[in-house]
């Protein structure tokens, strides 16, 4: 006999937004919850009690667990969630509860309970989705990229280990004139910055930081030795966010950076994303691409960029209805979000117009990955309005830097035009 648990699973590898526990004593609304995540291509594992909860869990990946508040008695969700994260591998599992009863007292209850969202019951499909997407984001969190600026050596190097051993893409720069440009290089998001040093201050590069349009909103926290009342007043009207004074202890920056790094994670997935398909906007796409394009440049790597057109679009919102069309979009913004590796950008360009990068990929390589995309599409069966049932097909045109140009506007030219030959050739194909 084999007692051994069963590997996790990362239902990412096949295709699945991700993997949530459900529980919940009213059968029904589980088995609402079960369709609802095969509409979303989430996995919902269902529990109508703590040991039920505790059995589903084990030995299998979850990227969160949606709670009832009352579950198995008054605010027994609470204790639930104690026991779920007394599990092994369980620990850091994220949490959200939901209740017909939003009172305040449960509100602070699940906080102190390590929830990260509280929603009504019965949620929507978007909050769902929404609350799925940010315990994936917590429980598989992508690396974030911190740029330390200080002209002591020392004090940098101890800075950058104290913030790489936490798992942070670090970069060090201890010239201050080459701030502007270690920006558009590294592109960070977040700056940490000495305020005492020869030349420019920390307040000088922090004004020229909120003069440049693209970085109004970055994070900046301030290293000093200096805690007067006109200092910590100066630093806010510089533009900082925040300040630490030396001797830094290593708890205390690791918990305002990742503090600063998490809540503007979640204003850019607000501002920057389009509500209906998930997928980025295009000022934000644009943003991530150009991120992309300067890695790949430094490492001397291929960057794969790709415009996607739904056929015959016009067409469906005609005879089937624009709320069949959305589903459609939906579902397209679903399986581009979720065919595809973290460090990928996604973005919808506008109307039925996609746009991926794919870095460290060749044309061809993108080719075959949009292809799979393109013939599970083509197998999905749309519903229209009135009942009607029909499929659909997208063209698509691939460039690839730095052999069809080195900038934005030559690779979505490239790709855009690869695009238009798709559709003359007969539309369902893809061009390079």
């Amino acid at each position: 006999m084999n007692d051994k648990a069963p590997p996790y699973l990362d239902m990412s590898a096949l295709g699945m937004l991700g993997t949530v526990l459900v529980a919940d004593e009213d059968e029904a609304y589980l088995a609402e919850l079960e369709k609802l995540g095969q509409q979303r291509m989430v996995r919902v594992i269902t529990a109508r009690s703590l040991e039920e909860a505790l059995e589903r869990a084990r030995g299998q990946w979850l990227d969160g667990a949606l709670l009832h508040v009352h579950l198995g008695g008054p605010e027994g969700g609470f204790a639930a969630a104690a026991r779920l994260r007394g599990e092994p591998g369980l620990q850091g599992l994220p949490l959200a509860f939901f209740s017909a009863d939003t009172s305040f007292v449960h509100r602070v209850a699940a906080a102190h309970a390590g929830a990260s969202l509280y929603l009504p019951r019965p949620f929507s499909a978007l909050e769902f989705t929404e609350a799925v997407e940010r315990m994936v984001a917590a429980r598989r969190p992508e690396r974030s990229r911190v740029l330390v600026v200080d002209d002591n050596e020392n004090t940098l190097r101890a800075l950058c280990h104290i913030v790489a051993a936490d798992g942070v893409e670090v970069v060090g720069l201890s010239n201050p004139y080459r701030l502007v440009e270690a920006l558009s290089e590294h592109r960070p998001d977040l700056l940490l910055l000495d305020v005492e040093m020869p030349g420019p201050s920390g307040f000088d590069l922090c004004r020229i930081v909120r003069a440049i349009p693209e970085w109004q909103q970055l994070p900046v926290l301030f290293i000093t030795s200096r805690m007067e009342v006109e200092f910590r007043l100066e630093a806010f009207q510089a533009g900082a966010d925040d300040y630490l004074t030396k001797p830094v202890l290593r708890e205390e920056l690791l918990a305002r950076m990742h503090s600063r790094l998490e809540r503007g994670r979640l204003a850019r997935d607000r501002s920057e994303r389009d509500a209906l398909t998930g997928m980025l906007l295009r000022r934000a796409f644009l943003e991530g691409l150009r991120t992309r394009l300067a890695e790949s440049k430094r490492r001397q790597e291929p960057v794969a960029v790709c415009f996607l057109d739904l056929d015959h679009f016009k067409r469906v919102n005609d005879t089937y209805g624009h709320l069949a069309g959305d589903r459609v979009l939906s579902r397209l913004g679903l399986l581009l979000l979720s065919r595809f590796r973290r460090e990928d950008v996604r973005g919808r360009w506008g109307g039925e117009e996609f746009v991926l990068a794919l870095p460290a990929t060749t044309a061809e390589r993108a080719r075959d990955i949009l292809a799979r995309s393109a013939r599970e599409l083509e197998g999905v069966e749309f519903e229209g309005d009135q009942g009607q049932r029909f499929h659909i097909t997208f063209s698509a045109g691939i460039a690839e830097a730095p052999r069809d140009g080195v900038d934005v506007e030559a690779l979505l030219r490239a790709a855009d035009e690869r695009v238009y030959r798709a559709k003359a050739a007969g539309r369902n194909r893809i061009e390079l």
